[in-house]
C-alpha cells in the first residue's frame, strides 16, 4: 500500500512540474507583453505560443483530475482553504486565453486591450500559482478568504513570477531573432537576480521546512545542483547556443519545485494531511493510474511534436 501511495503522489508530481515548466514559460511570455509595447514584437511573442498553450495546459487538468481521484481528501481540504486563490486563478487562465486566441483577430484598438488583459492574466494567474505553493509549504489556515494571503505567500508568488518571466525571456531568445531576442537577454539576467533574491528571502522567512529537505540525500543532490545552474546560467546566456540557458533554466524550476516537495514529504498538507490519510482506496488507484499510464505519454507524444514542427526561430 505504501508504494502504490508513492506510485500516485509521484504521478501527481510529474505533472505538476510538467505544467510548472510548459504553462509557466507561456505564463512568462504573457508578462513580457509589457515590456514589448510594439505591436510587431508583440505578434512574435504570441505566435511562439499559440500552437502549443493549450497542450502545455492539459497538465494541469491532468494533475486536478488525478488530485480528486487519487487522494480525495486532500482535494476537499485544499477547496476549503483555499477555494479564492484556486478559482481566481483558475479565471485568470481563462482571461488569458480568451485575449491570446482573439487578438489576432481583433481590430487595433481592441488588440491593446485583449494584450493589457493577456498581461493582467499571465501575471495573475502567475503569482496566484506562487501563492497557492507557499500557502501550502507554510500551511493552510482556515479562517478567513483571505487567511492564505501572507508575507511568505505573497513573497512566493512574486518569486514566482520572476521564474517564470526568466523561463520566457529564455523561450522567446531560443524562438525569435533580433532585437526581441536581444533585450530577452539582458532582462533574463534581472530576473534571475530577482528570483535569486526572493527566494533566499523565503527560506529566510520557513527556514524548518527547507531544512528538512537539506536533511534528506535527495534534497541536498537538487540544493547544490541548483546552486551550480545559478551559476551556470548567466555563462549560457552568452553562448550562441541558444537552447543551452533554456534547458538550464527550465532545470532550475525542476530542481526548485523538487525542492518544494522534498520540504513537504510524506505530508501532503503539512501537518494537517499525510498522503497515507488522504489517499483513495487501492482500487481506485489503480484504475486511474492505469488511466494516467495510457494518458501521459500521449501528451508528451503531443507535446514534443508540436515542439519539433515548431523548432525554426522567427524574424
Amino acid at each position: 500500500m505504501p508504494d502504490l501511495i508513492n506510485l500516485s503522489a509521484a504521478v501527481l508530481a510529474f505533472s505538476l512540474v510538467m505544467y510548472v515548466l510548459l504553462d509557466g514559460t507561456d505564463l512568462g511570455v504573457g508578462m513580457l507583453f509589457a515590456w514589448f509595447p510594439e505591436g510587431r514584437d508583440r505578434h512574435h511573442l504570441s505566435a511562439t505560443i499559440l500552437p502549443v498553450w493549450d497542450a502545455n495546459e492539459t497538465w494541469l487538468v491532468l494533475m486536478a483530475g488525478g488530485l480528486l481521484a487519487l487522494f480525495p481528501a486532500a482535494y476537499t481540504q485544499l477547496l476549503t482553504g483555499l477555494y479564492l486563490p484556486l478559482f481566481a486563478m483558475l479565471l485568470a487562465l481563462v482571461a488569458r486565453a480568451v485575449a491570446l486566441e482573439y487578438r489576432s483577430q481583433a481590430s487595433t484598438r481592441m488588440q491593446r486591450r485583449l494584450d493589457i488583459l493577456f498581461i493582467i492574466g499571465s501575471a495573475l494567474a502567475s503569482f496566484l500559482q506562487g501563492a497557492l505553493a507557499g500557502s501550502i509549504l507554510s500551511g493552510i489556515s482556515f479562517g478567513s478568504p483571505f487567511s492564505w494571503l501572507t508575507p511568505f505567500t505573497i513573497l512566493s508568488g512574486i518569486a514566482t513570477v520572476a521564474a517564470y518571466l526568466l523561463a520566457g525571456c529564455c523561450w522567446i531568445r531560443w524562438r525569435v531573432k533580433g532585437e526581441v531576442a536581444e533585450r530577452c537577454s539582458q532582462l533574463a539576467s534581472l530576473f534571475l537576480v530577482l528570483m535569486i533574491v526572493l527566494v533566499i528571502g523565503l527560506c529566510l522567512l520557513l527556514p524548518g521546512r527547507f531544512l528538512l529537505a537539506w536533511e534528506t540525500p535527495l534534497g541536498k543532490a537538487l540544493l547544490l545542483l541548483s546552486g551550480m545552474l545559478i551559476v551556470a546560467i548567466p555563462f549560457l546566456l552568452h553562448r550562441e547556443k541558444l537552447i543551452l540557458p533554456l534547458l538550464a533554466v527550465l532545470l532550475l524550476l525542476v530542481c526548485l519545485s523538487g525542492l518544494a516537495l522534498v520540504a513537504i514529504y510524506p505530508w501532503l498538507i503539512p501537518d494537517v494531511l499525510s498522503l497515507e490519510e488522504a489517499a483513495a482506496l487501492p482500487a481506485t488507484q489503480h484504475f486511474v493510474l492505469v488511466g494516467l499510464g495510457l494518458v501521459i505519454p500521449l501528451t508528451l507524444i503531443y507535446n514534443s511534436w508540436a515542439f519539433w514542427v515548431l523548432r525554426g526561430r522567427m524574424k
